[in-house]
């Protein structure tokens, strides 16, 4: 048998916060906008511009720091990583490496083989750099600042993870914290949140690790797990040939499932950090520490066991219900509205989300008010529409926000249970189709099913069904 290997992970993980404006000047940090439109002389590096530090960027990071158990530095400072990039305008970019604002902390991750606690080694706060723009017509590259110096915290982790499924579930644990503290929407897809993986592989029961390399270019979630596989199995290819693993900065290919060398990994010495001269330390208060604590909100794990105390849930409606910080906040404010907790999490496990996913939408994109859902649900208990209208109105309100019981009115969808009413529509279906009164008669119970449908569709679904059934029961035993 051959050798047995185990894959050391460890994760930088970039989140780019919150803020209205950028980490050291009054620019928007709104996502798109014309290229070079969010900028000013601070963010693209012209000199003798001075940074100034926004507040919200510190209270984002502590808050982060706070929820994953870290320790507070509770005197920290600014340095400057001195690299030269295009995208980067000072030729350097300010960070934080010999103190940075959190250090020490960890997250409780759950996998099919049980929990278990990911160390993270420190939390810092920096400035992102521009975006290249390359130009396959021109054969060049273009500059966008509008990204430089929006706010970043760089999440370390310890190399405590062992496979593609330990990392996925740190990150979702990560970016639910994150979301539900409000510091950043985590969209992966525009770049709001990163992840780089330290990868390396050992021979079972090795204790020092091997040589590892760096993953750059992930966007989702499925691009991580391809990678961290197609990587584990590069190195141990390597090893088995008698070839030596070589430290460096790979690019992931998603599309071709492979990754390439883009530079040999750098040291801290290679970017000369010195304390940035011009950014005076932060000083942290413990009323400070005390204030961003007071304000910490309630997070998933505390959400998840609450709802199946409070609201008697099974633990996946909770888990669903959950997994999203704006789907929870619906839940929510429906369930203080119609006191039907139930009631509530089967429209939106069901209908809901199904509507999102054929619309290829998250939970995050939903847009109704969770007050037409209440109202939804009494016309459905007060009997004044019945489940297959429901249904049809709430695609309505999921697409328009309308108000329930003024749509019902309009389009005339009200229950119809006037006996009298109904009476006449199912003797003209009887007379249509003697051989169904025939079958009841010889016994065949289908033939009332049959009868009953057909009054339903008359009804356009607008009748009782229960009072539909009694009706046609009566009127088929006395035909």
């Amino acid at each position: 048998m051959g050798k047995q290997y185990e894959t050391v992970i460890g994760l930088e993980v970039h989140v780019e916060l919150a803020t209205k404006t950028k980490i050291f000047c009054g620019c928007s940090t709104e996502f798109g906008g014309a290229p070079n439109t969010h900028t000013c002389p601070v963010c693209t590096g012209m000199p003798g511009s001075l940074p100034v530090l926004n507040k919200q960027v510190v209270e984002y990071a502590l808050a982060v720091g706070l929820a994953t158990n870290c320790s507070i530095n509770q005197y920290c400072k600014f340095d400057r990583k001195n690299y030269f990039y295009p995208d980067n305008p000072q030729n350097y970019q300010i960070s934080q490496l010999y103190l940075p604002i959190c250090h020490d902390g960890w997250v409780e991750i759950e996998t099919a083989t049980g929990k278990k606690k990911i160390g993270i080694h420190e939390i810092h706060m920096e400035e992102d750099a521009g975006k290249l723009v390359h130009d396959e017509w021109e054969d060049c590259s273009l500059v966008d600042y509008n990204r430089s110096g929006v706010p970043l915290i760089e999440i370390v982790s310890e190399p405590d993870m062992r496979s593609a499924d330990e990392v996925i579930a740190y990150l979702e644990k990560l970016r639910l914290i994150i979301q539900y503290l409000g510091a950043s929407d985590c969209k992966l897809q525009e770049g709001s949140m990163r992840a780089d993986v330290n990868l390396s592989v050992r021979e079972m029961g090795v204790m020092e690790f091997g040589t590892r390399t760096e993953m750059k270019n992930l966007n989702s979630f499925k691009a991580i797990a391809r990678a961290i596989e197609g990587e584990r199995t590069r190195q141990i290819e390597l090893l088995e040939d008698g070839r030596k693993v070589i430290q460096e900065t790979r690019r992931w290919d998603d599309n071709k499932e492979s990754s390439h060398a883009m530079r040999s990994k750098e040291d801290a010495k290679d970017y000369r950090y010195f304390p940035d001269p011009d950014l005076v330390p932060i000083e942290i208060s413990d009323a400070w520490i005390a204030q961003i604590k007071g304000k910490q909100p309630e997070l998933q794990t505390e959400k998840l066991s609450r709802y199946q105390t409070e609201y008697q849930l099974p633990r996946y409606d909770a888990e669903i219900l959950t997994s999203s910080k704006h789907l929870a906040d619906v839940f929510e404010e429906a369930v203080k509205l119609s006191q039907q907790p139930k009631e509530v999490s089967n429209w939106l496990m069901t209908d809901t989300m199904r509507l999102l996913k054929e619309r290829g939408e998250e939970p995050e994109d939903l847009s109704f008010d969770p007050a037409n859902l209440a109202k939804l649900i009494e016309l459905v208990d007060k009997k004044i529409i019945n489940r297959t209208v429901a249904r049809e109105v709430f695609a309505e309100i999921f697409e328009n926000n309308v108000d329930p019981a003024q749509f019902v009115e309009e389009k005339g969808l009200k229950v119809v249970s006037d006996e009298g009413a109904l009476r006449d529509v199912i003797e003209e279906i009887l007379a249509k189709n003697p051989q169904s009164v025939a079958d009841y008669k010889a016994g065949k119970q289908k033939a009332m099913g049959f009868v009953v449908g057909q009054t339903m569709r008359a009804m356009k679904g607008k009748a009782d069904p229960a009072v539909v059934n009694e009706l046609v029961k009566t009127m088929l035993e006395n035909a």
